[in-house]
């Protein structure tokens, strides 16, 4: 049998370019998460099935997990999500832990979904997640840390927007205005998040066999068809909503925050999880060859209850590499990263000059310098052609007279720039260096 040389179904392989844009979006991530003073954390790639089932949607479970029992008889899973890993660790230490706990990772995930554009199944996800922050102040700040990764990339008001809503104020409606039962209330839910991709006959017939008297239905119409925060604070007025103080507070702060200007309210955005239980939001993309959401996240009171600690509220966000980096190509906003991003080629011409070239890269990689050593001589009619193709924008050269000299010839091969140098005079070939 003849090995494939394609990865698994839904899956990648990083060459080193794509690796060059992978870190690209990493290292955009750490920073958006570290400005806001979040830690890095991170857990094991296997779990055991019962802590999904403990909160996660029936979707997940039933269709997209790579479950297995392995050698000791245990039931688990490689895992599809990182919130209930980051709230089994944080019922650890939640206790004795300063208050609120600001985490952040962005681990390696799989699910087994139909790949398609935006979605494979196996994929890395920036998650960011607070703990025991005051009412909604968490709530705003991961929003914030949202606009500023988004920000970052150069991306504005044009290109996405975040919709919000509240699963509090749903479930309000659910049970206090439609009045409906815990199982109607589900199934409503799933209605909702379908809304959007459904037309209006095929919402009608699936509302029509969950709610059949009509004032139901009318009123269940009304709330979808709230389109801003002003609408809703109306509506909840008109049904004596118990914290419209709060929510007002709240939607105040918003006007305040980094974030508002990318907000609005869509009372379609559910989310699909069902530890989900106050403010939830999707980032999405308003470009029109690419329309869809690029992340995701919410509010969670009671997750921390699975493992019988007491509630601490937290809220948190996952963005996919594969959606984020569809977003950026669709804006232009991904750098072309065809070359590896080094500081400089360093030759030379003659076998004498080897030890010295030796000496000289490692003088430089110990002053932080990323340098690439051609290994063994090379003519000078190849040195520029070949440096150029390997997206150097510095070449080093050690010839005849450099070995004389113990010197070297920088030349900068955009600004045409030529330097001589001597080999000790280490920071005065880094200045050259950086400055190219």
């Amino acid at each position: 049998m003849t090995l494939s040389k394609k990865p698994y179904k839904g899956c990648r392989d990083f060459f080193p370019k794509e690796m060059r844009e992978r870190n690209f979006l990493f290292d955009a991530m750490k920073s958006a998460a570290e400005s806001f003073a979040y830690e890095p954390f991170d857990g094991p790639m296997v779990e055991e099935v019962e802590l999904y089932k403990a909160k996660s949607g029936e979707e997940l479970i039933n269709e997209q997990i790579y479950e297995f029992t392995d050698r000791g008889g245990r039931h688990v899973a490689i895992r599809p999500e990182m919130t209930p890993t980051v709230a089994r660790m944080v019922a650890q230490i939640a206790k004795q832990a300063s208050k609120p706990i600001r985490w952040y990772s962005i681990p390696n995930l799989m699910r087994y979904e139909k790949p398609q554009r935006g979605r494979l199944r196996e994929h890395w996800q920036f998650n960011v997640d607070i703990f025991g922050a005051p009412q909604y102040l968490g709530e705003i700040e991961v929003l914030s840390v949202v606009s500023q990764l988004m920000e970052s990339f150069g991306a504005d008001k044009e290109m996405f927007g975040i919709q919000i809503n509240d699963r509090e104020i749903v479930d309000f409606i659910f049970n206090e205005v439609i009045k409906v039962d815990a199982q109607k209330s589900y199934r409503l839910y799933k209605i909702i998040d379908k809304s959007k991709k459904v037309d209006r006959q095929a919402l009608e017939k699936m509302t029509s066999e969950v709610l059949e008297d009509a004032s139901q239905q009318k009123l269940f119409y009304s709330y979808l068809e709230l389109t801003s925060f002003e609408k809703l604070v109306t509506f909840l007025k008109e049904h004596s909503y118990p914290e419209l103080t709060a929510f007002e507070s709240f939607v105040q702060k918003l006007k305040n925050s980094q974030a508002w200007q990318y907000t609005e309210y869509d009372p379609a955005i559910v989310r699909g999880l069902d530890y989900y239980t106050g403010v939830v939001f999707e980032v999405f993309d308003k470009h029109p060859d690419n329309k869809r959401a690029i992340a995701g996240g919410g509010a969670y009171a009671n997750l921390l209850q699975i493992f019988n600690e007491p509630a601490l509220g937290g809220i948190g966000f996952g963005m996919g590499d594969v959606t984020l980096k569809d977003f950026l190509i669709s804006h232009n906003l991904m750098p072309k990263l065809d070359t590896a991003q080094n500081d400089v080629f360093l030759t030379y011409m003659d076998e004498q000059g080897e030890n010295l070239a030796m000496t000289t890269a490692h003088n430089l990689r110990k002053a932080g310098l990323k340098v690439e050593t051609n290994l063994g001589v090379m003519k000078f009619k190849k040195l520029f052609k070949t440096a150029e193709s390997k997206g150097h924008t510095n070449v080093a050269i050690i010839g005849e007279d450099e070995i004389k000299n113990s010197s070297v010839t920088l030349k900068n091969l955009q600004e045409r720039k030529q330097e001589t140098f001597s080999v000790d005079d280490i920071e005065s070939i880094t200045n050259f260096l950086k400055q190219g």
